[in-house]
C-alpha cells in the first residue's frame, strides 16, 4: 500500500476496544467499551470520518463491538482482527457513580501498513502504555506522519506499573502531540503533588499545542497559544461518569481541527471548553458510554473570533 492509493480520512483512532461488563449492586450489564473506541464512536456519531485500528477476536463480543461502531458510522480496519478473545474490562460501579476497573487485556497490534492517510491520528488509554501494543501504535503515527496527532493517557494505575516508566511513556507521546487532554487523576498520578498550573507548564514545554486538563463535576481547563481559559462543569443529574472523558476528547477531535491553522484566540479556546463539557454532560446523564449524536449538541460554531 502506497501514500498515493491510500484512502484519505479526517481521523484515525488506535487504541483498544473492549467489552465493559458494568457492575452496579447485584446486577451486571455488557457493553462496548474502551477509551479510544469511545472516542472513535463519539467521533462517528458526530459525523466525522473516522476510523479505527484496534484488537478484536473473533468471538460474540469481537462482533457486537464491531457491529456497534458500525453503527454509529465507524469504519473498523481489517487489521483489527485477529485470534483470542476479545478484552473485557470489569467496572464496579461505586455510590457516587465513579467506576472502578479491573482489566482482563490482551494489547497486541497488527504492524501492516494501513490503507488510509488521516489528516488527525488519535490514541491513548492502555494502548500508549501496555507492550507489545504501544510501541506498534508509536510506530504507526511516525508512519502514517499525520498533521495532528491527539493523545489521552487515560491512566489505569493497574496496568501501567512504574509510574516513573509511565511517566517517561507518557512524555515520549506528548512530544509527537498536537492536542494532549488528561484530567486531573493523570495529573496525580503522573506528576504527583503539582498543582494544574505546574502540570500545564510542564507539558506545554514537551510542545503539544493545546492542553486540556479535566477535573470531573468541576469543570476543565483549557491552554493554548499563551491562553488559559477555565469553564465549570455544567449541572447535570448523574447517572454514570463512564465515558465522559472520552466525549470531551471526541468533542475537542472534532472541533479542534479546522483551527489548526488558524490563531487560537482566548474566545476560540473557551468555545472548545464549553463544546467539550457540554457534550460530556450529555454521557454523564445516562447509564454507559452513550456518547451524544450531532443532533444532541449545540450547531458548529469556528466562526467564533
Amino acid at each position: 500500500m502506497t501514500a498515493e492509493t491510500a484512502l484519505d480520512i479526517d481521523v484515525l483512532v488506535i487504541g483498544e476496544a473492549l467489552m465493559d461488563i458494568v457492575i452496579k449492586g447485584s446486577q451486571s450489564v455488557e457493553a462496548p467499551g474502551g477509551s479510544p473506541s469511545n472516542v472513535a464512536l463519539g467521533l462517528g456519531r458526530r459525523g466525522v470520518d473516522v476510523a479505527l485500528l484496534t484488537k478484536l477476536g473473533s468471538d460474540p463480543r469481537g462482533s457486537t463491538i464491531t457491529r456497534h461502531l458500525e453503527g454509529s458510522g465507524v469504519w473498523v480496519l481489517a487489521e483489527s482482527f485477529g485470534s483470542g478473545p476479545t478484552s473485557a474490562a470489569y467496572a464496579h460501579i461505586l455510590g457516587d457513580g465513579s467506576a472502578r476497573y479491573d482489566f482482563r487485556i490482551d494489547w497486541t497490534l497488527s504492524r501492516e501498513r494501513l490503507g488510509v492517510k488521516p489528516r488527525t491520528v488519535h490514541t491513548g488509554s492502555i494502548a500508549a502504555f501496555l507492550a507489545p501494543g504501544a510501541d506498534i501504535v508509536l510506530q504507526h503515527i511516525d508512519r502514517l506522519g499525520p498533521e495532528i496527532v491527539t493523545f489521552d493517557p487515560n491512566i489505569r494505575p493497574a496496568l501501567v506499573g512504574d509510574p516513573n516508566s509511565a511517566r517517561a511513556r507518557f512524555q515520549e507521546f506528548a512530544r509527537q502531540c498536537t492536542v494532549l487532554k488528561l484530567s486531573d487523576e493523570d495529573a496525580e498520578f503522573l506528576y504527583p503533588g503539582m498543582d494544574q498550573a505546574g502540570v500545564i507548564r510542564a507539558i506545554s514545554d514537551l510542545g503539544p499545542r493545546l492542553i486540556a486538563f479535566t477535573r470531573g463535576a468541576d469543570g476543565a481547563a483549557l491552554a493554548a497559544d499563551g491562553h488559559l481559559v477555565e469553564v465549570p462543569g455544567p449541572k447535570v443529574a448523574v447517572a454514570d461518569t463512564i465515558g465522559a472523558g472520552d466525549t470531551f476528547m471526541a468533542a475537542l477531535l472534532a472541533d479542534y481541527p479546522p483551527l489548526h491553522n488558524a490563531e487560537l484566540t482566548e474566545q476560540r479556546v473557551r468555545t472548545l471548553a464549553l463544546r467539550a463539557t457540554e457534550a460530556a454532560a450529555v454521557t454523564v446523564g445516562r447509564p454507559g458510554a452513550d456518547l451524544p449524536w450531532a443532533a444532541e449538541l449545540a450547531p458548529d460554531a469556528h466562526s467564533s473570533p
